[in-house]
């Protein structure tokens, strides 16, 4: 048995991986798919002084309080920059890293370092009323609707999980700075339907930090994969554990 940690990506909450948890259940593992603090049964604690290093501690301290080893934790999106903290804070405790369709950042970077396209967020939240508050992405033109969803009905399902995001998740810096992160094995799942022209996706170097080939598979779908295709995205996860 293998256990998964799944860490949404922004604006979203736990709810979003209930296609793809079951399907990891049914192959006998144990997953936690927790909402980060703001979101889905944690909204209520949504306020200006939450960040990234807020959400990195929600899943450092999960994967403490429940003694957790060995974890394969998934990151989607945004959440690549808290699994890749969250990891420097507990190494020893983490088997593998996953980063899906996500942000891969490196030591002292935030959000807009490594996708400068969220600099215009942060600018628009900096300027609104609130002086922090990030909405969702909007949707897009067919053929990249929400988030990469384009069905009607999976529309609408996503729609009532997603919510707004305080601007310092965007902007605090990610700590890469414990050498033992070095050796965890990484793999990188991109989804490669269609995506908006402005949205660039950093290459990932040949060789990983722990001196393995880089492992990188793809998903031909949009970016919330886990609504689009939970099947699929299940066995390529499954083969990890």
């Amino acid at each position: 048995m293998s256990t998964f940690l799944l860490v949404h990506g922004g604006w979203h909450q736990g709810a979003a991986w209930q296609r793809v948890v079951p399907l990891l259940e049914a192959a006998g593992h144990r997953v936690f798919a927790p909402s980060l603090t703001g979101f889905g049964d944690k909204a209520h604690l949504l306020g200006s002084e939450i960040g990234l290093d807020t959400h990195a501690d929600d899943v450092a301290g999960l994967i403490r309080e429940h003694d957790l080893t060995d974890v394969i934790l998934v990151g989607h999106s945004y959440a690549g920059l808290v699994i890749s903290s969250a990891a420097n804070q507990v190494p020893d405790r983490i088997g593998h890293l996953v980063y899906l369709d996500a942000m891969v950042p490196l030591d002292g970077e935030n959000s807009i370092d490594v996708m400068p396209v969220t600099a215009t967020l942060v600018e628009g939240a900096l300027r609104s009323e609130s002086g922090w508050r990030v909405p969702p992405m909007p949707e897009w033109p067919e053929p990249f609707g929400l988030f990469g969803v384009t069905d009607p009905a999976d529309k609408a399902w996503l729609r009532t999980l997603l919510s707004d995001q305080p601007v310092r998740t965007l902007q605090e810096r990610v700590r890469l700075d414990n050498p033992a992160v070095n050796a965890i094995p990484q793999t990188h799942i991109h989804c490669v339907g269609a995506v908006p022209e402005d949205i660039e996706r950093r290459p990932v170097p040949p060789v990983q930090p722990n001196g393995s080939p880089a492992q990188v598979w793809e998903l031909p779908t949009g970016h919330d994969c886990m609504v689009t295709m939970p099947v699929e995205l299940s066995e390529l996860l499954l083969k990890l554990a």
